[in-house]
C-alpha cells in the first residue's frame, strides 16, 4: 500500500477531512458482466476485481477512512455454478494469505461478517488467521462481508434477544435500537455514511438493511473490475456535497 504515510488532508485536497465519510460499505457488482463484455470466463472477472479491492484499501488507507465493508458473497450467491463458487473461494483464502504481510505493515484490521456455514474450512482457517493477527491494528478496518445477507443478520439478532428475554438476561422493555444493534453482526461498528454500488444496478440486494438506513447512496455505471481511485474520489466528492439532515432541517 504505497503512500499510506501521505498526509489524508494533501491527497483528496477539495475535500476537507471532515468531510469524508467515515465508513464506506460497497456492493462489488459486475465481475461476470465485466468479463463477458470482453469474451472472457467469468472468473477472470472475479480475479480483476480482487485488484480492486486491493486499489480501495489502499486509497481509502491513504484518504484516512475509518472502514471499508465490501460485499464479497451474499446468502443468494450460492445459487451460481460449483466452479464459480469453488473460484471465489479460493480467490478469498489466496487473498488472506497474500495479502497477510501488507495489511500488517499498513495497519489495516480485518473482519468477517456472515455466516460461517458453507465456507470452506480452509478458507476460515486463512480469514480467522488473518483477522488475529491484525485485530491490534489502529488504521483501516477492512469489514468482508462473505455468506452474508441483511435479512438472515436480522433473524440472528431477534433470535439472540428472544434467547436472552427466555433466559432473563434481558427484560422485554429494555429491548431497543441499542440492544439490537448490539447482536447484529457488525456490534462495534459505526454505520456506514456512503453506499456505494457499482455496474449501475439501482439495488440494495439485501445488504447492510440495518445499518444503512442514513447512509448516502452512489451508484457508478463501471463495473468492479473497473473501480479505481478515480472513482472512488468522485463518491466522495459528491459525498461531501451532500446535505445531510437524518430526518432533521437544514439550517437556513
Amino acid at each position: 500500500m504505497p503512500g499510506a504515510s501521505a498526509q489524508p488532508a494533501t491527497l483528496l485536497p477539495d475535500v476537507p477531512p471532515d468531510k469524508r465519510p467515515r465508513h464506506i460499505a460497497v456492493i462489488m457488482d459486475g465481475n461476470g458482466r465485466w468479463a463477458q463484455q470482453r469474451g472472457l470466463p467469468r472468473i477472470e472477472g472475479h480475479r480483476r476485481g480482487v485488484a480492486s479491492v486491493r486499489r480501495a484499501t489502499e486509497e481509502c488507507t491513504r484518504l484516512g477512512i475509518g472502514q471499508l465493508t465490501l460485499y464479497c458473497l451474499s446468502s443468494e450467491n450460492w445459487k451460481r455454478p460449483q466452479r464459480e463458487l469453488d473460484f471465489l473461494m479460493h480467490l478469498l483464502e489466496q487473498y488472506m494469505i497474500e495479502e497477510r504481510a501488507l495489511l500488517l505493515r499498513e495497519q489495516v484490521r480485518v473482519s468477517l461478517i456472515g455466516r460461517r456455514e458453507g465456507i470452506p474450512d480452509s478458507v476460515l482457517e486463512e480469514v480467522d488467521r488473518t483477522a488475529e493477527l491484525t485485530q491490534g491494528n489502529t488504521g483501516l478496518r477492512l469489514c468482508l462481508a462473505v455468506n452474508y445477507g441483511a435479512r438472515a443478520e436480522i433473524v440472528d439478532a431477534a433470535r439472540e434477544i428472544a434467547h436472552d428475554v427466555q433466559r432473563g438476561v434481558l427484560r422485554l422493555e429494555e429491548v431497543d435500537e441499542e440492544q439490537f444493534a448490539a447482536r447484529l453482526y457488525t456490534a462495534g461498528m459505526s454505520d456506514p455514511d456512503l453506499l456505494i454500488r457499482t455496474a449501475g444496478e439501482m439495488r440494495i440486494s439485501n445488504y447492510l438493511l440495518w445499518q444503512i438506513s442514513y447512509a448516502e447512496i452512489w451508484v457508478t455505471p463501471k463495473c468492479w473490475p473497473d473501480f479505481d481511485e478515480a472513482t472512488l474520489h468522485d463518491a466522495i466528492r459528491d459525498f461531501a456535497g451532500r446535505d445531510r439532515r437524518f430526518g432533521g432541517l437544514s439550517p437556513c
